[in-house]
């Protein structure tokens, strides 16, 4: 019994590595995803794949642009949400209030056709007595 014990342990220690990796590539990929603005951090809480089930609130938090542990402490501070806390254990409550909370992320797209656009013209402050 013990032989048939041993020989099981080999495949299933090298299959669960393999999860464990495939899982860690996953996420890398997401938080790359995330920092791009490819991806809203509130739309991942909300629809919570599974390679991000035991993935704590911060981690994916803190891979948004400017987004640091302080950030991140605060934001959790406003929900009584430990920052180690797997998103896949958030009630559906939790999930919507925070995806709410959080920001819209802008692209760099967006950014440049902001930066490039003419801005409107204020208009000229009518002074009294002034000829028009």
């Amino acid at each position: 019994m013990n032989a048939s014990a041993r020989t099981d342990r080999g495949p299933q220690h090298l299959k669960a590595l393999q999860r464990a990796n495939e899982v860690r590539l996953a996420r890398a990929a997401l938080k790359r995803r995330v920092a791009s603005g490819e991806v809203s951090a509130a739309d991942v809480i909300l629809a919570c794949p599974a390679e991000v089930e035991g993935m704590a609130v911060s981690d994916l938090l803190m891979s948004q642009r400017r987004w640091g542990r302080t950030r991140c402490r605060k934001f959790l501070a406003t929900f009584p949400l430990a920052e180690n806390k797997p998103i896949g254990t958030l009630t559906d409550r939790q999930r919507r209030a925070v995806a709410e909370e959080l920001p819209v992320p802008t692209t760099l797209s967006s950014h440049a056709t902001e930066r490039t656009a003419p801005r409107a013209a204020a208009p000229a402050p009518v002074l009294a007595g002034a000829a028009v």
